[in-house]
């Protein structure tokens, strides 16, 4: 069985939680595109865990994790993820991790480039909100042919390594030194890091494909573990305000590093709201102390970087679209629970332009400048944290779920009703 857990909206869907739960079951879990930008957060008997780089299923211990050849891997931030979950007591060892060697290095230099753009671009209004961990930089360079991959490491003594090496940080001082006045870095100083990277993750580099393409054929059950939502997409999402990868559900086989293979499902991951981390278009957004208790109420805040997230009802128009390029099988709706406060729940159904109603998903001019409608649905105002059935939600909950159901056009499966493992119906 091979499936992919998509994000349906702006990211911060909840993937984690539900990427935990299917590991139970799985063989293997793979992260097939983006980088330490993620934060996927999932709630264990060992406490909280905020995972960037590691597939949410390596808080399982018979399970084998891969980060696949789509990815940016910033060997730095995983050396401590990996420190920092031993640390809770969660084996990681080459025996249940495993880096593809197709996979592409985040350099120090992309982490400065980040930073120092974005800076410069927030002086004039222009930022992107990126999360300045240099994942944009990462990606440019793999297409400029100026990086070198996870696999490369193990060849450092090779000419053919080497010059790459001194072509690229060539290139980078040129840029940096030039650009934004920075101290250029010495070659011996950066093959000393490729080095000390190497020592670290020589035994856990290999051919993940080979080894994803035999384990299918023996029936082993593999989920695809996706970064960001479908708005974040480079091609699909609200351009140029997404990351720098193809999130959407028909690129996880090639990023897994298995484009041969086909999906048997895609799981889409929505929250029972709206939220959205960084800039761009958020037609569904609300503000002040209606945001502000939302907000609160959720404990919206971004599990990668910390920034409040933006906060909005429900959007039918977006997530219509998310599960549209998604091709979601069903969906996982998470964080119901968090509903539980309110009187009335407000629900974007359509966007309001030039005095016409609109109830797809536009792009460009009519994105930025679009109005939310919004309806208000009847609350149920009790706590639903320890429902683990569909008939025990209030008659109001599950009215709600269906509401959401009907008019995104597919099927709502898993309920999250609370942070913890268990906090979960199946509907």
């Amino acid at each position: 069985m091979l499936t992919a857990v998509t994000g349906i909206n702006w990211g911060d869907e909840g993937k984690g939680r539900v990427i935990d739960l299917l590991a139970e079951k799985a063989d293997i879990v793979v992260r097939y595109q983006g980088g330490n930008n993620a934060g996927h957060t999932v709630v264990t008997g060992h406490g909280k865990f905020i995972l960037n780089l590691l597939p949410s299923g390596i808080l399982h211990s018979k399970v084998i994790c891969i980060l696949g050849d789509g990815m940016v891997v910033d060997p730095e931030h995983l050396s401590k993820e990996i420190a920092q979950i031993r640390e809770k007591g969660v084996l990681v060892t080459p025996d249940n991790l495993r880096l593809s060697s197709r996979a592409t290095i985040s350099m120090p230099w992309h982490r400065a480039q980040d930073e120092l753009e974005e800076s410069r671009l927030a002086k004039t209004g222009a930022a992107f909100g990126s999360t300045k961990r240099g994942i944009a930089y990462a990606y440019s360079d793999k297409y400029r042919k100026k990086t070198i991959r996870m696999g490369d490491l193990l060849h450092l003594d090779e000419p053919r390594i080497q010059a790459r090496l001194k072509m690229m940080l060539d290139s980078k001082n040129l840029e940096l030194s030039g650009c934004y006045h920075q101290e250029r870095m010495s070659y011996p100083a950066l093959l000393s890091w490729c080095e000390k990277q190497a020592a670290l993750f020589a035994p856990y580099i290999c051919d993940t494909g080979s080894y994803l393409e035999a384990a299918l054929k023996n029936g082993k059950n593999v989920v695809l573990e996706a970064q960001l939502g479908a708005m974040r997409d480079i091609d699909f999402g609200i351009y140029p305000y997404t990351s720098s990868s193809n999130s959407i559900s028909a690129f996880s086989t090639i990023g897994a590093g298995i484009p041969q293979c086909k999906l048997d499902e895609c799981i889409g991951i929505m929250k029972a709201y709206s939220t959205c981390v960084g800039e761009g278009p958020f037609t569904c957004e609300l503000f002040g102390d209606e945001a502000e208790e939302l907000r609160k109420a959720g404990n919206e805040y971004g599990a990668a970087t910390g920034r409040p997230r933006r906060v909005g009802g429900f959007d039918i128009v977006a997530s219509k679209y998310g599960v549209r390029v998604q091709n979601a099988t069903y969906i996982a709706l998470t964080k119901l629970d968090v509903l539980s406060y309110m009187d009335k729940i407000p629900v974007c159904v359509a966007y309001e332009y030039d005095g016409k109603i609109i109830d797809s998903f536009p792009s460009g001019k009519v994105l930025n400048k679009a109005m939310p409608v919004y309806e208000y649905l009847d609350g149920w105002k009790e706590d639903i944290s320890k429902c683990r059935s569909y008939s025990e939600l209030p008659e109001n909950a599950r009215k709600y779920v269906e509401y959401i159901e009907k008019n995104v056009g597919c099927k709502i499966k898993y309920i999250s009703v609370g942070a913890e493992r268990d906090a979960l119906i199946e509907k």
